[in-house]
């Protein structure tokens, strides 16, 4: 697993072994860059379930400003936190161990761009969306990897579906902040 592109290119990152670890292919990583691509530079990002980190480290190679990092797994932070310092990056982030919905529901920052990709089946994205939804600046995105078919809100306070991919047995959902509806 490397980074794709942007000051860390080329550069390995470490990954965690075990049953319980499901890395983001090269092809879905790629696919979810090309899909966010003109919205990186300057930005926020949150990693929730962030496993080796690299949906946030590629954000911060390719521009980001800032980065956090969350996963309750201590060798996923440990994971983490190496691969920032590997790849330079360790100064523009923080890295939390703490459960994703907990961090949620008490942090007061508003993020830019939110990476989400729990443990399949384990029904915390869609605890996590909403909760998400909250700490979303206006121009927002979220981007969710799940099981390709698995049911998700369709919105989530002013967040809703955009788009939805497929990669195979993998589904990427994308929420932006939707349109006002004047019927209300």
């Amino acid at each position: 697993m490397r980074v794709i592109t942007g000051t860390a290119r080329g550069r390995v990152l470490a990954t965690l072994e075990g049953d319980e670890v499901r890395p983001t292919t090269d092809r879905v990583k790629e696919a979810i860059f090309s899909i966010i691509q003109f919205e990186i530079e300057g930005r926020q990002v949150l990693d929730l379930f962030a496993g080796s980190g690299q949906l946030g480290i590629e954000a911060l190679s390719r521009g980001a400003a800032y980065a956090v990092f969350t996963d309750m797994s201590r060798d996923s932070v440990d994971t983490v936190k190496k691969n920032l310092l590997s790849t330079g990056l360790a100064s523009n982030s923080s890295v939390v161990q703490t459960d994703a919905l907990t961090f949620l529901k008490n942090t007061k920052k508003t993020f830019d761009i939110v990476f989400m990709d729990p443990p399949y089946a384990s029904g915390l994205l869609q605890q996590a969306i909403p909760l998400a939804a909250q700490h979303m600046s206006d121009g927002g995105v979220m981007v969710c990897e799940h099981p390709y078919g698995a049911e998700l809100p369709e919105t989530a306070g002013e967040f809703g579906i955009y788009r939805s991919y497929k990669y195979g047995k993998v589904g990427v959902t994308v929420y932006r902040k939707t349109e006002g509806d004047d019927s209300q």
